[in-house]
């Protein structure tokens, strides 16, 4: 891409797409009038150079379509370079030959503040505005017009250039954020789906175990006690196929009371699923010739929490292990779960090469920032906090704080 319509292409959302594409069509229709005023002047004026200068204003019109219909192509900034050096070059060979062609200065200033940086525009502007005083000149002899036109127009050009790209800066950052909000909505609305799936589970894994788990267990030492009393045999086998069955659905319901927890949560309790995830890291590691290890470590004594706080912190602690495992290079990890009596504690340490947590705010470098949001957000929304330090070279620490209940 060559010209304005790159940058407007890119940044404009809805809202101000009229806008950008009136003060494209505005410029394109500005470069298209000069040239044809430079043509016919020449051609009226029945000068020896009418034939060049119409050669070059073709060429001049021919060049500047060709960056106009690329306007929809990602193309390096040399090729824009190369596209504005070849302008230049054909206007100066029109300014040689003809002072009319110092008009397309003024379209000239524009796509140089458009197509450059403003620290490289702006003094090319400078110079464009020396050479149609002096394209000028060579014709007409200096005049207080012959400086005036051109300085005036230069200046109007940094103007409303340098507007043009504060509304365009503006325009990116705004678009930035509504896609930041509507990654943002789509997270939260699968969050709150999880959410309501965990809890839903929850429940019936709850009902399940207090009525028919219960009535189960209940059962079968009711047939236990009736075998023990009584003597004719043939009654006792039956009473001990009934238990034996009622046994065997004891232990299906419990089965299915464990499928409806958090698949890392069916041991009951949250350290033994740390532990078995530390395990599990060491193991992946080994496999995958990393010399990470990760230790795990208990503090407090371990009481029974909210299903929907297990799971938050199990989760957690996956996406720091993975990102310690995938990106941190380091040596040693320690994931430690601390119970705290009105809170509880998930701090996970590692020795790696440590990052900048500012600079993972501000863009997603191999993912990175989007765990670190999501682990975030599942704080959150136990109405907790999360904190990261670290720095190059420091190794990262990720310490999770959670105010519990205790079921």
């Amino acid at each position: 891409m060559t010209v304005i319509d790159d940058i407007d292409a890119r940044v404009a959302p809805s809202a101000l797409r009229p806008v950008f594409f009136t003060l494209r069509l505005g410029l394109h229709l500005l470069v298209v009038g000069l040239t044809l005023f430079v043509v016919v002047r020449a051609l009226l004026e029945d000068a020896p150079t009418e034939v060049p200068v119409t050669i070059l204003a073709v060429a001049f019109l021919a060049w500047y379509g060709a960056g106009v219909a690329g306007a929809h192509r990602h193309f390096p900034t040399w090729a824009r370079v190369l596209w504005l050096v070849g302008l230049l070059l054909l206007w100066l060979a029109m300014s040689f030959l003809t002072p009319d062609a110092a008009f397309l200065a003024f379209p000239l200033f524009f796509l140089e503040l458009h197509v450059l940086a403003t620290p490289v525009a702006v003094p090319l502007v400078v110079i464009t505005f020396g050479l149609s005083v002096w394209g000028t000149a060579s014709h007409l002899g200096f005049e207080v017009g012959t400086i005036l036109g051109p300085m005036i127009s230069a200046g109007v050009a940094i103007v409303i250039g340098s507007g043009y790209r504060a509304m365009s800066q503006e325009t990116r950052d705004r678009q930035a954020l509504i896609l930041d909000l509507l990654a943002t909505r789509e997270e939260l609305a699968a969050a709150s789906r999880e959410a309501g799936t965990l809890a839903e589970r929850e429940r019936l894994a709850r009902e399940i175990h207090d009525t028919v788990a219960q009535g189960l267990s209940s059962i079968q030492m009711l047939l236990h006690a009736a075998e023990r009393d009584i003597t004719d045999e043939p009654t006792r086998e039956k009473l001990r196929l009934a238990r034996e069955t009622a046994a065997d659905n004891l232990g299906e319901t419990r089965r299915f009371i464990r499928e409806l927890t958090p698949p890392s949560l069916d041991e009951q309790t949250l350290p033994a699923a740390l532990r078995r995830l530390s395990d599990a890291i060491n193991d992946q590691a080994e496999q995958s010739g990393s010399s990470t290890r990760v230790s795990f470590r208990l503090s407090g004594d371990a009481v029974m929490l909210p299903m929907a706080v297990d799971a938050t912190l199990l989760r957690i602690a996956q996406g720091a292990l993975a990102n310690v495992l995938r990106h941190s290079g380091a040596e040693r990890a320690e994931l430690t779960l601390s119970y705290l009596g009105d809170e509880v504690a998930l701090d996970v340490v590692d020795d790696g090469i440590g990052f900048d947590p500012r600079a993972a705010q501000r863009e997603e470098v191999d993912g990175v920032a989007f765990g670190l949001r999501a682990m975030r957000q599942r704080a959150e929304r136990q109405g907790g906090s999360i904190e990261i330090e670290s720095a190059p070279g420091e190794g990262t620490a990720v310490s999770v704080r959670i105010p519990v209940v205790t079921a």
